[in-house]
């Protein structure tokens, strides 16, 4: 399997995540507001480590998004932008899958799509620069 086939499972993972977050979000039923937390710090997860990826860089085994924005930013400073973002859905990655209590209310999910969706367009035109400018992936 090449470079691109690769990549492009990061981001079909990534926009899964994404995908099912926006489609519990509007379930009738009480969904728990966490999972869809969860469901939105994995996209952002994998857009991140997807880039790596890219860059010829292993993605590591970690959940931390501080941890892997560092790793973007040796790439890309303009990756920077994203801090208040990845803070907010950092926490979601571990928390949201054993029992406490997070207080996590409907606005911190909407909250957390946003910023997943604002992740998602930003590692998107990073990667699609990067592929115009090599001429070596095609669009993702």
């Amino acid at each position: 399997m090449g470079k691109s086939e690769i990549l492009q499972q990061w981001l079909d993972k990534g926009n899964d995540d994404l995908r099912s977050a926006e489609y519990l979000s509007t379930m009738h039923h009480p969904t728990p507001d966490e999972i869809i937390c969860y469901h939105c710090q994995q996209s952002s997860e994998k857009y991140l480590k997807g880039f790596l990826f890219l860059h010829d860089i292993e993605p590591p085994q970690i959940h931390k998004l501080i941890e892997l924005l560092g790793m973007c930013g040796l790439i890309d400073s303009s990756f920077s932008v994203l801090l208040p973002q990845l803070n907010v859905l950092t926490d979601y990655g571990v928390l949201p899958r054993y029992p406490n209590e997070l207080g996590i209310t409907n606005d911190d999910m909407k909250i957390a799509i946003k910023y997943a969706k604002i992740v998602q367009e930003f590692v998107l035109k990073a990667i699609d620069e990067k592929a115009k400018s090599e001429g070596t992936l095609e669009n993702n």
